[in-house]
């Protein structure tokens, strides 16, 4: 009979790692007598991650002494202690290849159900002080599993493990865990997994996303379950095109129609997606690198993008100032995941100053669509010559049958009329949305600046009720950091300490840096962590693609090679280098 070896705890610590401190509760030690097993936890065990660890549904970690042992043979080691793998339990039986999702069973005086396997993540690879166990976990199908707590009761070492009920559709941990991180799925798979009750909310998802992948007419490669992939950009690196004419749309943003040189037809965009353009500002001088988002109707003949003219920003300056009538830019193709979700209920287009642009190309795309969904165009801007797209909205909300608008002066100068310039002074607020009727059932799109993004609408949608799901936005710059465990941190780019590398060049667009490759980096990761560019990351080892990037241009390798590749123009920055130059969407 299956059997409880050890019940192991552990509270958050901080340990350091590759220079950094990490907050952990990896570590595990063996307790004597009995321990009292609570929703949530194990009295004297705590997470430190309540993201990837802990909560309801994985309130006790479970691993198997025949893994133990697996990983003594592999790894060549006869070190370990219980606890080693940041378990709560050490188990004798139970292997993932033959307990499945949903089984429950009785130890000691409590009652548990098989939720998910485990979410594997560098630390564990810290604490095993290897760093290639998160990957080896998931590869040789050996991840452990998590308990949901269903009778609250004590256990303890040598407890008896006797199941009292099976879970439906009989699916194993090892081929859950296979089915989120390894190629290879069924529909059939993924329509069973999503018949188990008992499996987590955020796994159920990711197999959502996946089986809608399959049954989408657009084949799209890359793991949705893993990350928000998006379909391969038409063209590699930079594409010439010429600008065809230059409109002012207020006082601080210009607006600039691309067209091909080669006379060719442009692929059609989404709505909401972004180009990186390539400026070269000095001949003698490494280009630089901006991203705007396309801010029109998707269409074949022509992109355009709209760009403030910012205090002290150089390639603005530049387009703005030096670019005229039949100059020839270098342009990536359009991507990015900000885009309109296929939908009939209510959506609002949220902007302020130039962050109008997105949800000026969405405001587009349903006009010409005719769209009958309840359509909220709500902008904010200081006042009327500060005020892009002030024309151009109003002609297309007219268009809507169900389109509104509602416009908000901060600083409205005397002449700004309410009710012809602008519908209110002051700022956009979840107040104001309660006001003028806009559902909390909606889908949000949201652009702007970051502290508009997080502090007053983010934040606030959540705490007026919004679904998480349901809120999209689009970030001037570079993304937020994913850096589990750590403090974040924000400092300004840079080159990396130390002497140049001589390797090729690797760009970094969002923030605005290109630094020469060394090989002392494993990775593009560590050179961007070396330059401080914010990055995501959880990991390291090529399993969960949270540092999935874009790749504009150039190519890379892998070492190692990751468990499942992303999409074409995407890259795991986590193990990956370049062998050419890189730009990067980071």
């Amino acid at each position: 009979m299956p059997r409880l070896l050890s019940v192991n705890v552990g509270l958050p610590r901080d340990v350091t790692w590759n220079g950094k401190t990490v907050r952990t509760a990896v570590w595990k030690s063996p307790v004597t007598g009995r321990r009292m097993v609570r929703k949530l936890d194990i009295d004297g065990d705590a997470q430190a991650d309540l993201a990837g660890h802990g909560g309801e549904h994985r309130a006790v970690f479970v691993y198997q002494m025949d893994s133990y042992h697996y990983w003594e043979r592999f790894l060549g080691r006869s070190d370990f202690t219980f606890g080693q793998f940041g378990e709560n339990f050490t188990m004798e039986g139970l292997p993932d290849d033959v307990v499945c999702i949903g089984d429950r069973y009785r130890i000691g005086g409590a009652v548990f159900e098989v939720t998910q396997p485990r979410v594997t993540c560098y630390r564990v690879g810290i604490r095993m002080n290897e760093p290639r166990v998160p990957a080896l976990l998931v590869a040789h199908r050996r991840p452990g599993f998590y308990f949901r707590v269903l009778q609250e009761g004590e256990v303890g070492a040598g407890d008896d493990i006797v199941k009292i009920a099976d879970g439906p559709e009989r699916i194993t941990v090892a081929e859950i865990d296979a089915l989120l991180y390894l190629p290879g799925h069924s529909r059939e798979q993924l329509q069973r997994a999503l018949q188990v009750p008992a499996l987590s909310k955020g796994w159920q998802s990711s197999f959502q996303a996946m089986l809608q992948q399959d049954s989408s007419s657009k084949t799209v490669a890359g793991n949705p379950g893993l990350a928000n992939e998006e379909q391969a950009p038409a063209w590699r690196g930079f594409r010439q095109m010429r600008v065809a004419n230059i409109n002012t749309e207020s006082d601080s943003v210009t607006s600039f129609i691309l067209e091909a040189i080669d006379g060719q037809a442009l692929p059609v965009f989404q709505a909401g997606q972004f180009v990186v353009l390539r400026l070269r500002l000095d001949p003698d001088k490494p280009p630089v690198f901006r991203s705007y988002s396309l801010s029109d109707l998707p269409g074949a003949d022509h992109f355009r993008i709209s760009v403030k003219n910012e205090l002290n920003g150089i390639g603005s300056s530049f387009l703005c100032n030096r670019t005229q009538l039949g100059d020839v830019l270098d342009v990536s193709a359009p991507r990015g995941s900000f885009t309109l979700r296929p939908n009939q209920g209510p959506v609002v287009l949220l902007s302020a100053e130039v962050g109008a642009t997105p949800v000026m190309s969405m405001l587009h795309s349903l006009a010409a669509e005719k769209s009958q969904r309840e359509i909220w165009w709500i902008y904010g801007a200081r006042n009327r010559v500060d005020h892009p797209f002030a024309e151009e909205s109003r002609s297309l909300l007219k268009q809507l049958s169900r389109g509104r608008g509602y416009i908000v002066y901060s600083r409205p100068a005397a002449i700004d009329q309410v009710g012809a310039d602008f519908d209110a002074p002051g700022h956009i607020d979840t107040a104001l949305l309660e006001r003028i009727g806009v559902s909390r059932d909606s889908d949000f799109y949201l652009c702007g600046p970051s502290s508009f993004l997080q502090n007053m609408m983010r934040d606030g949608l959540r705490t007026w009720g919004v679904l998480a799901e349901n809120v999209h936005t689009e970030i001037f710059g570079s993304l937020e950091g994913i850096t589990p465990g750590m403090a974040r941190v924000d400092h300004t780019p840079h080159l990396p300490q130390g002497p140049r590398g001589s390797g090729p060049p690797v760009s970094f667009a969002r923030s605005g840096t290109t630094a020469a490759w060394d090989r002392k980096f494993a990775s593009l990761l560590e050179l961007a962590e070396a330059c401080d560019v914010p990055v995501r990351w959880s990991c390291r080892t090529g399993v969960c693609h949270t540092c999935m990037t874009g790749l504009i241009g150039g190519s890379i390798t892998y070492d190692p090679e990751p468990l499942e590749r992303p999409a074409p123009g995407n890259v795991l920055v986590c193990c990956s280098q370049p062998n050419a130059g890189v730009t990067l969407d980071l």
